[in-house]
């Protein structure tokens, strides 16, 4: 089901391949003001590979981690997916003359699942034999004109990208607590709110429809909210680290939440609820604070987004909206990339080599203050 009404399609004509069209179609290239310019590699006629490519141009690595069901990455779900959450409203294709008749539908019914501006460059004097075949049964509108071809690299009113960011000042480290800054994407923020990401509480999701009131947090603090600068800079750093909606989405929900990679897991793409920027997350053995509805902050909700959009493309609404448990290892791999972690331990109380991440500092701890306990207290509080 087409997630917003499509416009017509363009399709400029190149006649004499003049540099021109393709160094303005790439100067409009600029995903924080909604414009891409996909340049397909060359050599390449997969229709996998053509999704890899616009992976890229969104910014994200090109391939997804994790197993799939007959082997298939759904590269296009998860461009689509990301296209929606970001939101990306125009997209132009360079060398369309070179694709193929089923890399052309690819594209085609992206722009019917998206409602994107879809602008396809044609480098010669006429359509080829491929791409008049695939727009047979389009609604699309030629052009020769280069300034009405630059209006649709752009939109109207044509904008420029704006100058670039301020490059980030120095910071120290570490950068978890909300009024520490954060530095270079090469630095590790360290974040209080992952030291439950690897607990092991258990939740299951509800059988039965739930609708959980707003978190009370009664058995465990509430996650220090970030600062605009550290979530501008979360945010920065998962879009890069991958692709995969659902994994980025749970780390950003971990962070948000300051729950488990178990209770997240128990989450439905009904669970989010986008309008009122929630997050429902179940736990009706109440190993933590029981079902409940967390708030999302904006900069989270890009990810909560896409990935419930994903999940609508890939599956069903039974299905998980976030991270499973058996991803474990695929999601702190990805908050590794991201340069993400929990506080560490002291050099002289490191269990594993230098460098290495340690997930389970925290539990560590627990068990080792438990076990300092006397007998007789333990006996005692079991009373």
């Amino acid at each position: 089901m087409p997630l917003a009404a499509p416009r017509p399609i363009a399709v400029v004509i190149d006649r004499h391949d003049d540099a021109i069209h393709t160094h303005t179609a790439l100067a409009a290239h600029h995903p924080p003001s909604g414009r891409i310019t996909l340049h397909p590699g060359p050599g390449t006629t997969s229709e996998t590979g053509l999704a890899h490519d616009l992976l890229v141009a969104l910014g994200k690595p090109p391939l997804l981690p994790g197993r799939f069901p007959g082997g298939r990455q759904p590269a296009w779900e998860a461009a689509a997916a990301w296209m929606t959450a970001l939101p990306i409203t125009r997209l132009t294709v360079l060398r369309a003359h070179r694709l193929t008749a089923r890399r052309t539908m690819r594209l085609l019914q992206l722009h019917a699942l998206t409602g994107i501006h879809l602008t396809l460059v044609c480098h010669r004097p006429h359509l080829p034999a491929a791409l008049h075949q695939a727009l047979r049964t389009a609604d699309y509108a030629l052009t020769a004109d280069f300034e009405a071809a630059r209006r649709h690299y752009y939109g109207m009113p044509i904008t420029e990208p704006p100058p670039a960011d301020e490059p980030a000042g120095p910071a120290d480290e570490p950068a978890g607590p909300a009024d520490e800054p954060a530095g270079p994407a090469d630095r590790w923020l360290t974040l209080p709110a992952l030291d439950r990401l690897v607990s092991y509480d258990s939740p299951s999701p509800c059988a039965a429809p739930c609708t959980p009131p707003p978190i009370v947090f009664r058995h465990r603090p509430p996650p220090a909210p970030l600062t605009a600068h550290i979530a501008q800079q979360v945010a920065h750093r998962l879009h890069a680290a991958t692709a995969h909606p659902r994994l980025a989405a749970a780390v950003a929900a971990a962070l948000t939440t300051g729950a488990s990679l178990q209770q997240p897991a128990t989450a439905r793409p009904g669970d989010y609820d986008d309008a009122a920027a929630t997050l429902a997350l179940h736990d009706r053995a109440r190993y933590t604070d029981g079902c409940a509805a967390y708030p999302v902050p904006p900069w989270a909700g890009v990810f909560l987004r896409a990935a419930a959009c994903f999940a609508r493309l890939v599956s069903s609404e039974e299905q998980e909206l976030l991270a499973a448990p058996g991803d474990r290892g695929h999601l702190l791999r990805v908050a590794e990339t991201a340069r993400l972690r929990p506080p560490q331990p002291p050099a002289a109380r490191r269990k594993g080599p230098v460098g290495r991440v340690e997930w389970d500092w925290r539990e560590r701890q627990e068990a080792e203050r438990y076990e300092a306990t006397p007998a007789s207290r333990v006996r005692t509080s079991r009373r």
